[in-house]
């Protein structure tokens, strides 16, 4: 009974709730205090008997052991887990509640001097942030140089580097006559084409046109730069006046003249070629001028009579052979081979006339005869091929003679594929002995190899020959023959 009265009675005066006091040592704040201040004075211990002290983990195996390191990896990346699953679950709950819960898994050495900073430990800043709504994924920023790409603040020196290094770099920022020729010497002093370019495209859009080309005037690197862009962009008429602002006369009128480019109807354009004759070209190019004129002239001239011909069916040669193509614009060469080709009998009066194509236009002989052994060996017009090589002197006496050397005449026979009677006459006609021996063998000229091996007195190389030919042909009994004749003196 006493014992029962002595319990209610110290139900009745104890109590869980005290008084305020300044003293109170069970305050949250003082122990927190008295806590840190306990483990500074621990890491004080450590740090002064860092040398003799072993440190191990809560399970008791040394720390920095690669089993200490794989279990704090494991149990830190658990944590970690377990920590985002809770706090996706908990989507509406307060910032606390999804604050992830941790095993702990430091050592207490760790904890002392202060290594506890593993990848997976987190602090408050970044626990509040960690909400459901976060991704797993780290967000991925781009590094803070990239955003000043677009500042305004660059020097014409920096603007350049970067513009070299392939960076985005505005240049309206630069809006004064000053800023931009610092701008463009800068460029200039980089040595870096494209950045020139870039920069007088720059310039060309915002300046006027004499500002720009009196600066330019005097930066001959840029100058060559934009002459070289305005070509190539067909910018023809700011062209024309920056050479023009640069007394660059010839240029200004060879601008002009490949404009000519661009015509497409051919009676336009001989207008046109016609009025360039007058521009003040230097005294070689104004012949090659006229020289185009007359021979797009001519060819209309050409062209109109042959399309009758060619549609009234009245010229053999255009049944046999259609042309493929029009005279119109082609060169004088092919000019000269058309000419060749379906008018080689001409007088010498008339526009289609090869002779006056010649004449006219004066092609060297050597341009002429290989124009024309082209021309006639493909009609297999032989006897025009061998007119064409035949001279004659003041006495009378025949002579054949090629400007171009026998062995090309050889070369374009077989590419029309001549006879071999035809090959032959003009191998035997080459001068060099090893030149004709080796014509002769490659495009199987028996006859005249035989005969300059027994010229040559060369009975070794005969006998060799001899395997070449076929067995019992003319050729191997013309071997034979020449190999008993007996007043042959052999030198081998």
């Amino acid at each position: 009974m006493s014992r029962a009265r002595a319990d209610e009675e110290e139900y009745w005066h104890s109590s869980k709730f005290r008084a305020f006091t300044f003293d109170d040592e069970d305050d949250e704040l003082s122990q927190l205090k008295e806590s840190k201040r306990a483990v500074n004075s621990l890491r004080d211990i450590v740090d002064d008997d860092d040398d003799d002290l072993e440190r191990v983990s809560w399970s008791g195996e040394p720390v920095g052991s690669i089993s200490w390191s794989i279990k704090e990896t494991a149990s830190s990346s658990t944590s970690s887990l377990e920590g985002r699953d809770s706090s996706l679950q908990k989507g509406s709950s307060s910032y606390v509640a999804a604050l992830p819960k941790q095993v702990s898994s430091y050592s207490l050495s760790n904890l002392f001097k202060g290594r506890n900073k593993l990848p997976s430990f987190q602090s408050l800043s970044d626990a509040l942030s960690d909400t459901g709504v976060k991704s797993y994924a780290p967000e991925l920023r781009r590094p803070k140089a990239e955003y000043k790409d677009y500042s305004n603040d660059w020097s014409p020196k920096d603007t350049v580097r970067r513009m070299q290094r392939g960076k985005v770099c505005s240049l309206e920022r630069f809006r004064s006559l000053q800023d931009k020729l610092v701008l463009l010497d800068e460029a200039v002093a980089g040595h870096d084409g494209n950045v020139i370019t870039a920069v007088l495209i720059f310039l060309k859009r915002t300046l006027r046109r004499e500002i720009l080309f009196r600066e330019l005037e005097v930066r001959q690197v840029a100058l060559c730069h934009l002459i070289h862009f305005l070509k190539e962009t067909g910018e023809q008429k700011m062209l024309v006046d920056l050479l023009r602002f640069l007394d660059r006369t010839e240029e200004v009128a060879l601008s002009q003249y490949r404009e000519h480019l661009n015509i497409q109807d051919v009676e336009k354009k001989r207008e046109f070629l016609k009025g360039c004759i007058g521009l003040p070209f230097s005294a070689e190019d104004t012949s090659h001028i006229q020289d185009h004129y007359t021979l797009l002239e001519r060819q209309i001239i050409i062209e109109a009579n042959d399309r009758h011909l060619e549609t009234a069916g009245q010229a053999e040669v255009f049944r046999k052979y259609p042309r493929k193509a029009s005279i119109l614009n082609m060169p004088l060469v092919t000019t000269l081979f058309y000419s060749c080709f379906y008018h080689y009998t001409e007088a010498e009066g008339t526009f289609s006339s090869p002779i006056n194509l010649k004449k006219t236009f004066k092609i060297p002989d050597k341009q002429y005869v290989l124009t024309a052994l082209a021309a006639r060996a493909k009609l297999r017009a032989w006897d025009d091929v061998d007119a064409l090589f035949t001279t004659k002197n003041w006495l009378g006496y025949t002579k054949k003679k090629a400007p171009i050397g026998f062995h090309r005449v050889v070369e374009v026979l077989q590419r029309n594929n001549a006879p071999v009677q035809v090959l032959q006459e003009y191998v035997r006609l080459v001068e060099d002995v090893e030149t004709r021996l080796n014509l002769a063998t490659k495009y199987k000229c028996h006859d005249v190899a035989i005969e300059t091996y027994r010229d040559l007195k060369d009975r070794i190389q005969l006998t060799a020959y001899k395997c070449k030919v076929e067995r019992g042909s003319a050729e191997e009994e013309k071997i034979n023959s020449i190999l008993n004749n007996a007043q042959i003196r052999w030198k081998n």
